[in-house]
C-alpha cells in the first residue's frame, strides 16, 4: 500500500510539472520591518535574484523598463521619509535597445524605505512594484505586498513573509498542483473568456529551448572562424608538412595515424582550456556585463581595427620566437604523447599571426552574449575545425596530391577578413557611443560606414583595389567574382536603411531606430485591440482566431520581435487579416476603476492597475508570466497551437500561425 501510495504521489508531481514550466520566479523577496528608534523605523525589502536576471533600480528615465517603486495603500499613526532607497552593487550601464543608461542589480538587490511614527498605534500597508529582465524575457511589473501593526514599544513582524513561510512550508511537505483562482467576468450568455487552459496549452508541446540554440550558434561560429583560419598563409602550407613526419616517423602506419589524431586532440584541448581560461580570468559577472560595459566595447573596437590593420598588411602580430623555438626544441626532446603535445602548442604559437586575430574576434563576440560557457564553447569549434584536416589527411594521405597549393589566394582571405573585423569594430563603438551619449554613430551614419566597408571589399574582390601582400595577377577568379557578388549586393541592401528600412538582416548589429533622425519607414503591425474582453467578442462576432500578444512597454525584445518578425510581409498579412490581435501591456499603468482581490497559489493579490490585470490573466489562464508571450486561442478562449516567446526565426513563427488557423477551421 505504501508502495502505490508512493507512486501515486510521483505521478502527481509529474502531471503538475508542465502547469509549472512556464511560470517564472526567479526573483525572490523578503520583507523586514527594522525599528531604529523610538520613532523612526526602516522598512527593508532583500532580494535573491537567479543568474541570468537583473532587478532595475528606483527612478529609470520615462520610456525605459519598469523602476522599482514604493505604494502605500493604507498608513495610520505614521508617514514615510524621503523616497525609497537602493542599497548594494548597482549596476549603471547603457542599454543599446533603450537608447538610455539605466540601473540595475544583479544577484542581489536591497531597498529601504524610512518611516516616522507619530503615534503609539502605527499600522502600514502597501507594496513594492518592481521590474525585472534578462536576455530573452521580462517580467510583468511584480509587486510585493508588505502588512505592519504595532506600537512605538515593540517590533512588529511581518504579515507578508508569515504567509509566504506557511506557503512554502506546504508546497515544500505536499508539493500541489498550482492552483490560480479565475477572475469573474463577463455574463452567463458568453464563454468564460479567463477559464484556465494551462493544461490544454502543454498538450501542444512546449517551444525550442532557447539557450540550446543559442549555444549551437557559438560552436557554429566557433567552427566557421577554424575554417577560415585553415585557409590563411600561416596555417595551410603546414598541414601537408605535419602528416608527412607523422606518417615517417614510423613505420607502423597505424601507430602514425594514431600519432596525427593525438595531435588533432591536442589542438581541441589547446584552444578549449584558452575558452576556459577567458571565464575563469574575467568571471561570470564580468562576461555577462561585457555586451553593455563601455570601457570593454572601446577596448574590443580598437583590438579589431588593429587586428583589421594588421590583415590588410600594415604589420604581422606576432609572437615572441623565443616562445615558440623553446616549445620547438622540448618537443624534439620528448617523446611519446608529450612531443605530439608539444608540436599541436608549437602550431598554436607559428600560426598566431594569422589565428590571433580570428581567436580574438571569436572570444569577443561569444564573451558579448552572456554565456558563461560560451569561450569554451567557441574555442571548441574553433579546434575541431582546425584539428580535423590534419586526422583525415593522416586516414587518406593520398589527398595530400589534391591539395591547393599556397599562394595569393590565402592573402585575398586574410584582407577579406580585415574587412570583416573592420565592420564588426564599428559594432562595438556603437555600444560606447550610445553610453557616453557622443551621437557621432548614429544608425543612419553606421550604415553608410558598413556600405563603403562592403562596397570596398567588393571592388576588392574584383581586383579594383591592391594591398601590400596582393599579387599582381589580373585575372579574377570565379569564387572571387560570386564574393563580390555577394558583398556588393549587400552594400546595396543596406541603402534602403539610410531612410528607415527595418533591414532585418543588420538588425542584431545596426544601432536602436530610435537613433535615426530621418525615417519614411511606416509599415508596421498594430493591434486592433487592448482590451482581452472586447476584442474576444469582436472575434467572436466576425468568427475569427485570435492571437494575444502578451507585452510590455519596457520589454526590448518584444519590441525586436515586432520589428523583426511582423514587419515580414507574410506575417504581417495572417496578423491583420486572418486573426484579430490583441495587445496586451503587462506594464500599463492605468488604474482600474476599482482594486480586484484575487487568490493566487493560496495567497490573496490585489489587482490595482490595467497592467496588474493583464499580468494576472496571463498566469492564470495560460501559466506563464514572461513576456515577450504569444498564444492562440479560438472563441472560446481555447488554445489552437503551443505558445511562442523570444525567436526571430520568421519560418518557425508563419508556422506557429498557419498551425492556429489551420486547427481554428478544423
Amino acid at each position: 500500500m505504501t508502495k502505490r501510495l508512493l507512486l501515486c504521489w510521483l505521478l502527481a508531481v509529474l502531471l503538475a510539472l508542465p502547469v509549472l514550466a512556464q511560470i517564472q520566479e526567479p526573483i525572490k523577496f523578503k520583507t523586514e520591518w527594522k525599528k531604529t528608534s523610538e520613532t523612526e523605523a526602516e522598512i527593508i525589502f532583500n532580494a535573491t535574484i537567479d543568474k541570468g536576471w537583473h532587478v532595475y533600480s528606483t527612478e529609470l528615465d520615462e520610456g525605459g523598463p519598469i523602476s522599482a517603486s514604493f505604494n502605500i495603500d493604507e498608513i495610520k499613526g505614521a508617514e514615510t521619509i524621503g523616497k525609497l532607497t537602493p542599497v548594494g552593487n548597482e549596476i549603471n550601464e547603457m542599454d543599446p535597445i533603450f537608447g538610455m543608461k539605466v540601473r540595475y542589480f544583479v544577484d542581489k538587490a536591497t531597498f529601504i524605505q524610512k518611516i516616522k511614527i507619530t503615534d503609539k498605534d502605527y499600522t502600514i500597508k502597501g507594496f513594492l512594484e518592481f521590474g525585472a529582465c534578462n536576455d530573452e524575457n521580462c517580467l510583468p511589473p511584480t509587486s510585493v505586498d508588505f502588512n505592519f501593526t504595532g506600537t512605538s514599544e515593540n517590533i512588529a513582524v511581518s504579515e507578508t513573509d508569515k504567509k509566504e513561510e506557511e506557503t512554502k512550508n506546504i508546497s515544500e511537505t505536499e508539493n500541489t498542483e498550482l492552483t490560480l483562482t479565475p477572475l469573474k467576468i463577463g455574463t452567463s450568455d458568453k464563454p468564460d473568456y479567463w477559464k484556465p487552459v494551462i493544461t490544454e496549452l502543454n498538450n501542444f508541446g512546449e517551444h525550442t529551448n532557447q539557450e540550446s540554440m543559442s549555444w549551437i550558434y557559438i560552436f557554429l561560429t566557433g567552427l566557421a572562424g577554424g575554417l577560415l583560419a585553415l585557409f590563411t598563409p600561416c596555417v595551410w602550407p603546414i598541414i601537408p608538412m605535419t602528416v608527412s613526419f607523422f606518417l615517417k616517423r614510423t613505420k607502423d602506419k597505424k601507430k602514425g595515424i594514431r600519432d596525427a589524431w593525438t595531435y588533432g586532440a591536442s589542438i581541441v584541448v589547446i584552444y578549449v582550456t584558452l575558452g576556459l581560461a577567458i571565464t575563469l580570468i574575467f568571471g561570470a559577472s564580468a562576461l555577462n556585463a561585457l555586451s553593455t560595459n563601455a570601457v570593454f566595447n572601446i577596448l574590443f573596437c580598437l583590438m579589431l581595427l588593429i587586428f583589421a590593420a594588421s590583415f590588410f598588411g600594415a604589420f604581422e602580430i606576432t609572437l615572441p620566437s623565443k616562445w615558440s623555438n623553446a616549445v620547438d626544441s622540448k618537443a624534439e626532446q620528448t617523446t611519446g604523447l608529450l612531443s605530439i603535445f608539444l608540436m599541436a602548442f608549437t602550431l598554436s604559437l607559428v600560426s598566431f599571426s594569422c589565428t590571433g586575430p580570428i581567436i580574438g574576434f571569436l572570444l569577443v563576440e561569444v564573451s558579448t552574449t552572456g554565456s558563461v560557457i560560451a569561450p569554451a564553447i567557441g574555442m571548441l569549434g574553433f579546434a575541431i575545425a582546425l584539428a580535423l584536416p590534419f586526422t583525415l589527411f593522416a586516414l587518406f594521405p593520398s589527398w595530400l596530391k589534391s591539395m591547393p597549393k599556397s599562394g595569393g589566394w590565402m592573402n585575398v582571405i586574410k584582407v577579406t577578413l580585415g574587412f570583416l573585423e573592420l565592420a564588426f569594430a564599428l559594432k562595438f563603438l556603437s555600444v560606447a557611443d550610445l553610453a557616453y551619449g557622443w551621437r557621432i554613430l548614429d544608425r543612419e551614419t553606421f550604415l553608410a560606414l558598413w556600405i563603403v566597408i562592403f562596397g570596398l571589399l567588393g571592388m576588392y574582390l574584383l581586383g579594383k583595389i591592391k594591398f601590400p601582400h596582393d599579387d599582381d595577377e589580373q585575372k579574377v577568379s570565379v569564387p572571387r567574382f560570386f564574393m563580390a557578388l555577394i558583398s556588393l549586393a549587400f552594400a546595396i541592401y543596406m541603402i534602403p536603411g539610410l531612410w528607415g528600412a527595418p533591414l532585418k538582416a543588420v538588425s542584431a548589429f545596426a544601432p536602436p531606430m530610435q537613433t535615426q533622425d530621418f525615417n519614411l519607414y511606416k509599415n508596421e503591425v498594430h493591434a486592433k485591440f487592448t482590451d482581452y474582453e472586447a476584442g474576444m467578442e469582436y472575434a467572436r462576432m466576425n468568427k475569427k482566431p485570435v492571437m494575444i500578444d502578451f507585452t510590455g512597454y519596457g520589454c526590448v525584445n518584444c519590441r525586436k520581435m515586432e520589428l523583426a518578425v511582423w514587419t515580414d510581409q507574410n506575417v504581417s498579412k495572417l496578423l491583420t487579416e486572418d486573426y484579430v490581435l490583441i495587445t496586451l501591456y503587462v506594464d500599463d499603468k492605468t488604474k482600474l476603476s476599482e482594486p480586484i482581490t484575487v487568490t493566487e497559489n493560496g495567497k490573496e493579490r490585489t489587482l490595482r492597475t490595467v497592467g496588474d490585470k493583464w499580468s494576472y490573466l496571463q498566469r492564470s489562464k495560460f501559466g506563464a508570466n514572461a513576456q515577450p508571450f504569444y498564444v492562440l486561442v479560438d472563441n472560446d478562449g481555447m488554445p489552437l497551437n503551443k505558445s511562442y516567446s523570444y525567436d526571430e526565426d520568421i519560418k518557425l513563427y508563419i508556422e506557429f500561425l498557419e498551425t492556429g488557423l489551420k486547427n481554428y477551421k478544423k
